[in-house]
């Protein structure tokens, strides 16, 4: 029997490492596309939370009525929670597409022992995503097209877009591409170079533009969008444990 990980609710994988690994989905998608990397790293006794972001999972409809605070907002509480209530003082944020945005913004603000963006979209194909906010005034939705079978499985995301989101999806891209230089932590940045939601581009962009002393790039020629449930996502999640066992390496030496 197939297993199916369909499940659209936020996950807490406790560990044995001193490092606790924030993961956050993308936009109108779930914490189900970061099950199985999270599954692999608490497997390598990693403590991993994967929080829904507001207004996903849940319907399209409950998402119109969110923004990009919203979004951030649930982020800031994940971090919050993991460092505050469960005590972890060194993180590391790992976060696909939005998410991967989301993640250098948390990188820029607070204290991140690495930031690990996948996917993430400075320059996206669909151009038509800057004229977003004047389409939230004449159309509400936009039906996605249909979604690759091999992946399907893994997924817990909406079939349609509200537009009034879309547009917020834009603003934060602008506000956090301004945030970049900003951050000086470790950062492995990795893409797909057969992404057909974002332009490959955009992690030479975030990589040139990371003020990291420590920062690499990583890309992947048969992998798309959804990096973590692609047919590279073997080699992608053993890439990750190897960036996050130097992490802890140095860390451990500096006896923080």
């Amino acid at each position: 029997m197939k297993i199916v990980r369909k499940n659209p609710d936020p996950f807490y994988l406790e560990g044995s490492r001193r490092i606790g690994i924030l993961l956050v989905h993308g936009f109108t998608g779930s914490p189900s596309e970061m099950r199985l990397l999270g599954e692999y790293l608490n497997q390598k006794q990693y403590t991993v939370y994967a929080p829904l972001l507001k207004g996903h999972g849940v319907s399209p409809e409950e998402m119109a009525r969110t923004n990009k605070e919203d979004w951030w907002q649930s982020v800031l509480d994940a971090y919050r929670w993991l460092r505050e209530e469960k005590g972890y003082k060194e993180i590391v944020a790992i976060g696909l597409s939005m998410g991967g945005i989301l993640v250098l913004k948390l990188a820029a603000e607070k204290e991140l022992a690495a930031v690990i963006p996948l996917a993430a979209p400075v320059y996206v194909k669909d151009r038509r995503i800057a004229l977003a906010r004047w389409a939230k005034y004449f159309v509400a939705y936009q039906i996605k097209k249909d979604k690759d079978e091999s992946i399907e499985e893994f997924l817990a995301s909406y079939d349609r877009t509200p537009i009034v989101c879309v547009d917020s999806l834009y603003r934060l891209m602008k506000e956090v591409r301004q945030l970049f230089t900003k951050i000086t932590i470790p950062a492995l940045v990795m893409q797909g170079s057969r992404d057909e939601t974002v332009l490959p581009k955009s992690a030479q962009y975030i990589y040139d533009h990371l003020s990291s002393y420590e920062k690499s790039i990583l890309w992947y020629e048969k992998t798309k969008h959804i990096m973590t449930v692609d047919q590279e996502k073997d080699r992608i999640f053993e890439d990750i444990f190897a960036f996050l066992e130097k992490i802890e390496i140095r860390i451990n030496k500096e006896g923080v």
